[in-house]
C-alpha cells in the first residue's frame, strides 16, 4: 500500500511524446507496488507554480509500452492510493472528419469502445459494481479546459465522440469507414479505455486532451510517416503550453462535479 499525500491532488497521465516531466520541478521518484503488477513507470512528483503534481507516462519512457499491453489497473490504482483526485491525460489521436484537422486538439465527450481484452474493472468479485459513465468526464474540468485553450489561441473542439480501438495495429479502411460514417465518431485512439472507466471507479475526476497528429485511413489523402512524426513533435509544445495555463486554474477538491461520488449507489 502506498502512503497517500494529500498534498498531491492533481495527476498528468503523459500519452504519446509526453514523456518529459521537466514541465516542473521534480521532488520525488516513487517506484509503486500494486495488486495489480507494476505501473507504466516510476510515478514523478514534482511542483508547478505553488502546486505538487503527479506525473506517469503512460507508455512508459521511450514509449516501451503498447497500447493494449499498459497496465491500466496498476496506473489508476497507484494515483488513488497517492491522493490523486484529478487526472489530466494528453493522447495523440486520428481524425475521423475533414473538420478535425491535424495540429487541432479535442476535448471528447462521449467513446465508443472497440477494445477486446482488457481489465476493464477493478470489481471482478465478490463485490460488483455498475458504474455509470453516461458522461464518462469531468464536466468542471471540460469546462476550464475549454475556457483557457479557447484563451491561448488553440483551435480546440470542445466536444466529440473517441473510438477506442485495441491496436497496436492500426484499422482498416474498411474499419476507419464504419467508424466514421455508421457510429459517426469523431476521432480515434487506442489508450482512453479503460484508463477512464477505471478513474471513475476510483472516484478521479478524468480530462482527455486529444490531439490530434493525421486523418485515419478513410480519408483519400495518404499521410506520410514524416508528416505524422512533424504534427506529433509540434502537438507536443502544445500540449505543454495547455498544461502550463489549466493547471493553475484547476482546484485540487472535488467542489463542482459528482465524481467524487460515483460510487454511490454502483456498488452491490
Amino acid at each position: 500500500m502506498l502512503a497517500s499525500d494529500k498534498s498531491v491532488g492533481i495527476a498528468i497521465i503523459g500519452g504519446t511524446g509526453i514523456y518529459d516531466p521537466n514541465l516542473f520541478k521534480i521532488e520525488q521518484s516513487i517506484n509503486p507496488h500494486t495488486p495489480y503488477g507494476p505501473t507504466s513507470d516510476a510515478i514523478i512528483i514534482g511542483k508547478f507554480g505553488n502546486q505538487r503534481i503527479a506525473f506517469l507516462p503512460r507508455h512508459g519512457k521511450g514509449h516501451r509500452i503498447p497500447p493494449h499491453m499498459i497496465n491500466y489497473q496498476a496506473n489508476i490504482w497507484a494515483l488513488k492510493e497517492l491522493g490523486i483526485k484529478r487526472i489530466i491525460a494528453p493522447s495523440a489521436v486520428g481524425s475521423l472528419d475533414y473538420e478535425i484537422k491535424p495540429g487541432d486538439v479535442m476535448l471528447p465527450d462521449q467513446f465508443f469502445d472497440f477494445t477486446k481484452k482488457r481489465a476493464y474493472t477493478f470489481y471482478d468479485g465478490p463485490k460488483v459494481c455498475h458504474i455509470s459513465v453516461a458522461d464518462p468526464f469531468c464536466g468542471d474540468m471540460r469546462n476550464i479546459a475549454i475556457s483557457c485553450i479557447n484563451e491561448l489561441g488553440i483551435r480546440v473542439h470542445d466536444k466529440g465522440t473517441y473510438v477506442c480501438i485495441e491496436g497496436p495495429r492500426f484499422s482498416t479502411r474498411a474499419e476507419s469507414k464504419i467508424y466514421r460514417d455508421v457510429y459517426r465518431a469523431d476521432i480515434i485512439g487506442m489508450t482512453l479505455v479503460p484508463e477512464c472507466i477505471l478513474a471513475r471507479e476510483s472516484e478521479i475526476c478524468y480530462l482527455s486532451v486529444s490531439t490530434i497528429t493525421d486523418y485515419d485511413v478513410w480519408a483519400d489523402q495518404p499521410v506520410s510517416s514524416r508528416e505524422i512524426i512533424e504534427t506529433l513533435n509540434k502537438n507536443v509544445e502544445t500540449t505543454r503550453r495547455i498544461l502550463e495555463k489549466i493547471l493553475p486554474m484547476i482546484p485540487e477538491e472535488q467542489n463542482n462535479c459528482s465524481c467524487g461520488n460515483a460510487l454511490k449507489d454502483a456498488v452491490l
